[in-house]
């Protein structure tokens, strides 16, 4: 179904329709947790100073050669176009559509700010992206002497006053359904699901509702014979274990029936931070794409310095130029946040996976398993990577101090085809103009 999808015809009932009055709404008793979404982010933002764009299909990206969709409008939506596409291809579909470079200080403001209209009615605030979040307001119906689905209702209505822009809204008792009935609420609307309908709600969806489930595990489920979320509520776990392994089995059979223990995390800790580049060319020479991997690999340790994290396994991805995209990991002796360790682990990956007449478009390097610097430290005496570390740690200073070039590894003097990078554990960052993919 993807991330977001239309309310299919019999589920009419779960939307809350514009104008209505709120005792006709559906039964939020119970329904704690709300996902809210905005619509068409950064494009909206940009149509906030550009009211003469109104209805016209508009699309936002950077204007590099190799350049994809960080955002597109829904009327620009309606011609196939998607967040991510290669803005070549979305020229394709859409050759009338007006495109726009992204103003990324804009989108960091107006984030910071929904955001902190969310506190307003609850502490209790799992921000997932740049533009979504995870509230629970169970906590807060009695203080506010409201309802959930009223107070959805107030952020739409204040988000859309305050700041110019729409969002959409879920709510239901757990955050999977949440999540999902805020997909189905775009544009600029709001789904609630009853606590004692949810199963009813999930069951005529297929497969691809519940979270988890991409392309391979829909194959993988469909040559089971389950193609709706009810094949999957009704069979047996042990036939689902067989199909996709034993813990992705048990947590499908879980949603299947509308139960989802996770909490809203108020200030979770990064599980992982990363970094990706697009190459400009494919790139066939694998010693070219060794020496990107450690341009990212700096990247994503000084990320992990700056927020006293460290991190055990290391992963990579790679898509090439057929746009076929494959990740592999390693788990290393002890977690660590020197990029010289990250790199190695990294480039040994791509030496183990990478056939040498295939060429990459994209590489990416993430580090996951992170644990606060003080919990991993391990006494390592004699250890080249302590030594590594220090230096690493006195070229962050110097980058503070004199900026970003200040120092770098000797092989990163050698030019490499520009792109877009992103950011640790972000969103795609970058200047305007650069390539990347984006909300």
């Amino acid at each position: 179904m993807g991330r977001n999808t239309d309310l299919p015809a019999d589920r009419a009932r779960f939307r809350v329709a514009a104008g209505t009055d709120p005792a006709d709404w559906p039964d939020d008793t119970g329904c704690g947790v709300l996902h809210i979404d905005m619509d068409a982010f950064f494009a909206a933002v940009e149509l906030r100073s550009r009211p003469e764009l109104a209805g016209r299909p508009v699309i936002v990206a950077g204007s590099g050669a190799r350049s994809v969709v960080l955002s597109a409008n829904y009327p620009a939506r309606k011609f196939g176009v998607r967040s991510a596409m290669p803005v070549a291809q979305a020229r394709r579909l859409c050759p009338h559509a007006v495109y726009l470079p992204p103003s990324r200080e804009a989108y960091r403001e107006i984030s910071r700010a929904v955001m902190a209209l969310f506190h307003e009615f609850t502490p209790l605030v799992e921000q997932v992206s740049v533009d979504e979040a995870f509230l629970d307001v169970s906590g807060a119906l009695r203080r506010l002497r409201t309802t959930p689905a009223r107070i959805g209702a107030q952020i739409r209505a204040r988000v859309a006053a305050d700041h110019g822009i729409t969002c959409s809204v879920g709510v239901a008792p757990v955050k999977f359904v949440a999540k999902l009935a805020s997909g189905m609420a775009k544009p600029d609307g709001m789904v609630v699901v009853p606590a004692a309908e949810v199963v009813s709600f999930l069951r005529p969806l297929p497969v691809t509702a519940l979270w988890g489930v991409g392309d391979k595990t829909a194959r993988a489920l469909e040559r089971a014979g389950l193609h709706t979320v009810a094949d999957v509520a009704d069979a047996p776990v042990a036939r689902l274990k067989k199909a996709v392994g034993s813990a992705l089995g048990e947590h499908l059979h879980e949603l299947a029936h509308g139960r989802d223990p996770r909490r809203v995390e108020v200030g979770s800790p990064d599980k992982s931070l990363g970094a990706e580049h697009t190459f400009d060319v494919d790139q066939d020479d694998v010693e070219v794409v060794v020496r990107e991997l450690l341009r990212l690999a700096e990247r994503v340790a000084a990320g992990m310095r700056a927020k006293g994290l460290k991190g055990r396994t290391v992963s990579i991805k790679l898509r090439f130029a057929d746009f076929t995209t494959i990740t592999r990991a390693r788990t290393l002796p002890a977690p660590t946040d020197v990029a010289r360790e990250i790199h190695a682990a990294a480039s040994g990956l791509l030496r183990d996976n990478v056939p040498a007449s295939d060429a990459v478009r994209l590489v990416g390097v993430r580090v996951e398993g992170l644990t606060e610097s003080a919990v991993a430290e391990q006494l390592r005496l004699g250890d080249d990577g302590v030594r590594w570390r220090d230096v690493e740690v006195a070229a962050d200073a110097a980058r503070g101090k004199f900026g970003e070039t200040a120092v770098r590894p000797a092989s990163l003097l050698a030019p490499h085809g520009r792109s877009r990078a992103r950011s640790p554990g972000g969103k795609a960052a970058g200047r305007p103009g650069d390539s990347g993919a984006g909300t």
